[in-house]
C-alpha cells in the first residue's frame, strides 16, 4: 500500500545532537513498514526546529555577525538537517536488514491562499519557551506575538495558513513510482504565494498534519498515517471516563469534535486533517497511531482508524 506518514513531534529532538540519536529510534517502525513491502512517503514537523534557526540568526544579527534571514528560508534550513538525519537514519537501518532502497529529501514548497485568514490571527507556535518577562520583551522590541501555551510557558506564534497545492509533488510521485522513499513537506512545506505567475516565499508555518494530508491526497495515497505520543484517540480525556477509539467514521469524528474532546494544540488538528484525507473517498483510511506501534496499527490491533 502507499501510504503517507506525517511523523509527530515527539519521533524528533529539541536540539541536532538530541535529533541525531532520537531518529535512530524513528527509523525502526518506519523501516518496519517498508519490510512489509509498503511504499512510504515521510512528512515531519519543524516547530521548535525553524524557532531555533530563527532565533541563532537573529542573536548573530544583534551582534552583526549575520545577515537577516527570512523565516521561509529558515523553513527551507530546518527541512534540509531534518531531513539529512531522517535519510540517514533510515539508510542505516535499511542497510543493516539488507533492503535496497533509496531515501530522499525534497525542499517543498506549498502554496498557499494570500488571503487566508490565518494570516490576521497568528496561531501557530514556533521556537523555545520564556518567562513572562522575556515574552514581554520580544514582543516590544521585534513585535512578536507571543501567547502562553499550555502552562509551559509563552511561545512565539506565526499565521499557520491552509495548504492549497504541493508545488513539487510530480517530482515526489516520479520518485515513488520508482520505488524510492521520499521526506517531503517537512515542518509543513515552505509556505509560498502566487502572484504574476511567480511565487513568493512568505512568514508562516503550515499546520504539518494538513500539508501531509494534502500531499496523501494529491498522490492518492491509500492509508494516511500521523504517529503521535498515545495509542490511540482519546475521548474524556485524562477523566474517569476516558476511552480509547479504535475505529470512527468521519460523522463520529465530527461530533467529537463539536463536543470539545480535542485539544486544538496537539489532537485536534491531526483528526481534522484525518477527516480531510478520507471524506470524499470510500476507499481510503486516515489512521492515527503511537510511533512505536505502527506495524500492529495497520492490522488494527491498535491505533485509531478514521474511515468516510
Amino acid at each position: 500500500m502507499k501510504i503517507v506518514i506525517a511523523l509527530g513531534g515527539n519521533a524528533l529532538g529539541n536540539t541536532p545532537l538530541e535529533q541525531l540519536d532520537l531518529v535512530k529510534k524513528t527509523a525502526q517502525p518506519i523501516v518496519d513498514l517498508i519490510e512489509e513491502g509498503h511504499q512510504l512517503i515521510i512528512a515531519h514537523g519543524n516547530g521548535p526546529q525553524v524557532g531555533m534557526i530563527n532565533n541563532a540568526f537573529e542573536a548573530a544579527q544583534s551582534t552583526n555577525s549575520a545577515p537577516a534571514m527570512p523565516f521561509p528560508e529558515c523553513g527551507a534550513m530546518s527541512q534540509g538537517y531534518i531531513g539529512y538525519h531522517l535519510q540517514n537514519a533510515i539508510q542505516n537501518e535499511l542497510a543493516s536488514r539488507n533492503i535496497k532502497q533509496d531515501v530522499a529529501t525534497i525542499v517543498t514548497q506549498v502554496e498557499v491562499e494570500k488571503d487566508d485568514p490565518a494570516f490576521q490571527n497568528p496561531s501557530k507556535p514556533v521556537g523555545p519557551f520564556y518567562e513572562e518577562q522575556e515574552s514581554k520583551r520580544l514582543t516590544q522590541e521585534k513585535g512578536y506575538n507571543m501567547i502562553e501555551d499550555s502552562g509551559r510557558g509563552y511561545r512565539r506564534v506565526v499565521a499557520s495558513p491552509l495548504p492549497k497545492y504541493v508545488v513539487e509533488i510530480n517530482m515526489v510521485k516520479t520518485l515513488v513510482d520508482q520505488g524510492n522513499i521520499v521526506i517531503t513537506v517537512g515542518g509543513g512545506g515552505i509556505p509560498v504565494i502566487k502572484e504574476n505567475g511567480s511565487y513568493q516565499g512568505v512568514p508562516a508555518v503550515i499546520d504539518k498534519d494538513f500539508a501531509s494530508a494534502k500531499v496523501a491526497d494529491q498522490l492518492d495515497a491509500d492509508i494516511f498515517f500521523v504517529l503521535t505520543a498515545v495509542d490511540r484517540v482519546m475521548v474524556h480525556f485524562n477523566t474517569p471516563q476516558q476511552k480509547g477509539l479504535k475505529a470512527i467514521s468521519v460523522s463520529e469524528a465530527r461530533k467529537y469534535i463539536d463536543e470539545g474532546h480535542f485539544a486544538s494544540g496537539s489532537m485536534l488538528p491531526k483528526v481534522q486533517a484525518a477527516i480531510k484525507f478520507v471524506e470524499n473517498n470510500k476507499n481510503r483510511t486516515s489512521i492515527i497511531a503511537s510511533l512505536d506501534k505502527a506495524k500492529e496499527a495497520i492490522d488494527g490491533a491498535s491505533g485509531t482508524k478514521i474511515t468516510a
